[in-house]
This record gives structure tokens, sequence and C-alpha cells, in this order.
């Protein structure tokens, strides 16, 4: 497969005859960043594979409407982003749980998970992640593993650079805080 650029793909995909090829080519190259970052949101495998496949069925029916303004990825990011807070948030509803039991289950879920592969000091953080608010975490994710900018993270999750950087810096702190106690 040759590397096609984002604004190729997308041209291709605006042609009927090149449509489906194009959406496949979209799939192939932002699949595994997309589930990675579900992933560290949701913890689950299955649930992760789940957000994966409804934010590409989301893109497929919203990329006629993509106007190019934000990069390709920032917007399966936002996709992806909202649709694992919203799982999150139907986990929480569906269950009658609080956000603490909804963490502490994720963090069970972690240590059985057997397509976890981090050694200690990986779980020990994506525990201690776990005990971040849902936005911090996001961020933290966003910004420490995706290696993003503030201003992509801005673009994906519609919020200001001023305080995104305030997020990440009371996440970083707390996760400190948590790995210290340990």
């Amino acid at each position: 497969m040759a590397a096609y650029t984002d604004s190729e793909l997308l041209s291709q995909f605006q042609k009927e005859e090149t449509k489906n090829y194009a959406f496949r080519l979209i799939v192939q190259k932002y699949q595994e960043k997309v589930y990675l970052h579900i992933r560290k949101l949701v913890i689950d495998h299955d649930d992760a594979n789940d957000i994966v496949q409804n934010t590409f069925v989301k893109a497929w029916s919203g990329l006629d409407n993509f106007r190019e303004d934000s990069q390709l990825f920032t917007w399966l990011y936002r996709i992806a982003t909202n649709e694992a807070l919203t799982f999150l948030k139907r986990k929480r509803t569906r269950f009658f749980l609080p956000l603490v039991d909804v963490e502490a289950q994720l963090a069970n879920t972690l240590e059985t998970d057997p397509y976890f592969n981090g050694d200690e000091a990986e779980l020990k953080l994506q525990k201690a992640l776990l005990t971040l608010p849902e936005k911090q975490r996001v961020v933290f994710n966003l910004k420490y593993f995706d290696e993003l900018t503030y201003e992509e993270m801005s673009e994906i999750l519609g919020t200001s650079v001023g305080a995104l950087k305030a997020s990440y810096h009371l996440a970083a702190k707390k996760i400190e805080k948590y790995l210290q106690a340990d």
C-alpha cells in the first residue's frame, strides 16, 4: 500500500468508484492509534474494539461533510474520545455506579486483562490514571502517550490551550502524588 496523504485519501473518498477503498485505507492508517487511545480510556480490550468500530461507523457517515478545517486524525480522535466518554457515562448510568466504583472496576479489569502486556510500573501508572477525573485522564493520555500538541488537543476536545495546560499539570501532580504514596 502506497502511503497516501490525508488529502489524497479524502479526495478518493469523494469519488463514488473509490469511496470504499479510500475508507479502508483511512481505517488501516488510523485504526491502531485510535484503538490505543480508546483502550487507555476504557481499559477493556473488547469494549475498546466495540468503540473503535463505532468510531469508524460515525466517521464513515460524517466523512462526506468533513471540511478539512482540522487534520483527519484530530477529527477521528474527537469522535473516538466522545465515543469512549459516552460509553463510560452509559456504563455508570446503567449500573448506577458512582465514578469511583467504575474506576475501581476498570483497575480490576486491568489486572486480569490477558491483553495487558505492561510491566509492574505500567500497571501502577495505569492505576494512577484511573484515579483522575475523566477529562484530566483524556488530557494526560493525549499529551503523554499520544504526544499531541496542546493545539491539536484543543481541536479534539474543544477546550482552550490554557485550560488544557492547567488540566495536564494537575493530572501530572496527582499521578506523581499517587506514585510516591505507594
